[in-house]
């Protein structure tokens, strides 16, 4: 390598112009590269790869053998939290989980290794995602040596996006469940009047034979001229035919039952949703019907009396709105935005000047999370989450925790 291969700036210029040309480091083969860990990936890839690509029995294995007592206890939830911290962290579990990923995917691994370009991998991808072969897929594009950072950002937002589409799948599920549950009806009344079809004619069958025994008794007939009554077998194939068709019937019933299961719990879900949302929009209407002058000398229900309350996470636009309605029923509101611009490290100390922590759920990182609450216990503070960030999920939480405190 030449003298000057390290040098930049003022001195490799005055090389260049002495008539030493600057040193170039060759092009490195993405062949030769190895793929990505998951430790040296983006942390903001993290969530989405543990979501995609691993099961939740896979994750507590993981857990167990880092030796977590609560492995096979612990909700999913903080099971995914717990995960994604593993994650950018080599020797804290790391490699366990590389190796886990690793060996579930291989056969995508493999698949992609065949190519060598982003743009090959991208096309890879495409074919994939339009197959609804997804978690192998991601996992193989994302650590690919071959992916650029822009790739990276294309396939992060098509898995981003395939999770709105779920959501907006549940009402078409709803309708179809209902749809279900009513040819579910029209089949068992089906079934059971085939079942009632299948006795009588066992019963025919069986009065039909019992006669012939009788009249081979009465009158015996030579061997040379016995021969099977012609009804008889005519009733045995019509049985067999009814059988066959219960039995189909039977099979589409239990296909159609355990649909209307699932699709049943998808509607529990939802309906447990709506009528949270229901109950918040409740309390806010209920604190927002009395007016701030009211408040601002009313001693009862509603006044907060100097309490304390730290908010983690969040929208920003919306933490204002928190503030000023926390102010105007005699509190104080503190405010963490979760690490985006705000050090994780501020957390402990405003944990000892609140009262009370909040923090929605669906607006927070793992991380900031995870701190706030191993605060909280270490300095026995209440800690609460919410649904969501807005001023009805805060006012359906807050309200009734310090009105009872």
């Amino acid at each position: 390598m030449p003298p000057h291969a390290y040098l930049d700036g003022p001195a490799l210029r005055a090389l260049t112009s002495a008539g030493h040309p600057p040193f170039v480091p060759p092009a490195v083969d993405p062949a030769d590269k190895p793929r990505d860990r998951i430790w040296e990936l983006a942390e903001n890839l993290h969530c989405s790869i543990v979501g995609t690509c691993l099961t939740n029995a896979e994750a507590r294995a993981i857990l167990a053998k880092l030796g977590r007592a609560d492995a096979r206890t612990i909700s999913e939830h903080r099971l995914h939290g717990e995960i994604v911290q593993i994650a950018g962290r080599k020797d804290g579990g790391g490699r366990l989980l590389q190796k886990t990923l690793d060996r579930r995917h291989e056969r995508e691994v493999e698949r992609f290794d065949e190519v060598h370009t982003a743009d090959a991998v991208r096309a890879l991808w495409k074919i994939s995602l339009e197959r609804g072969e997804i978690p192998g897929a991601y996992w193989a594009a994302i650590t690919h040596p071959a992916t650029d950072w822009p790739l990276v950002q294309d396939i992060f937002g098509e898995v981003h996006m395939l999770s709105h589409l779920v959501g907006q799948s549940n009402r078409a599920d709803i309708c179809r469940l209902r749809h279900l549950e009513e040819e579910l009806g029209r089949r068992d009344e089906a079934i059971a009047a085939r079942d009632e079809r299948i006795m009588t004619l066992m019963r025919e069958r069986d009065e039909l034979g019992e006669r012939a025994r009788k009249n081979a008794v009465e009158r015996p007939i030579p061997v040379t001229a016995v021969v099977e009554p012609p009804s008889t077998r005519g009733l045995e194939v019509r049985l067999a035919r009814e059988t066959a068709h219960a039995t189909a019937l039977e099979e589409r019933l239990a296909v159609l039952t355990g649909a209307a299961e699932r699709l049943s719990a998808d509607l529990a879900a939802e309906i447990a949703r709506r009528s949270t949302i229901e109950r918040e929009l409740a309390a806010l209407e209920a604190e927002l019907d009395v007016p701030t002058v009211e408040i601002a000398h009313d001693g009862a229900s509603g006044r907060l009396d100097g309490r304390i309350i730290l908010y983690v996470g969040g929208r920003q636009r919306q933490v204002a709105n928190l503030r000023r309605f926390v102010e105007a029923r005699g509190g104080k509101l503190l405010n963490h935005d979760g690490g985006i611009e705000d050090n994780l490290c501020l957390l402990a100390g405003l944990v000892g000047q609140a009262d009370l922590a909040v923090f929605p759920v669906s607006c927070v990182s793992h991380e900031a999370s995870l701190h706030l609450k191993r605060y909280c216990e270490a300095q026995a503070k209440p800690f609460h989450p919410v649904r969501s960030a807005s001023l009805a999920s805060f006012t359906h939480v807050v309200m009734p925790l310090v009105n009872t405190s």
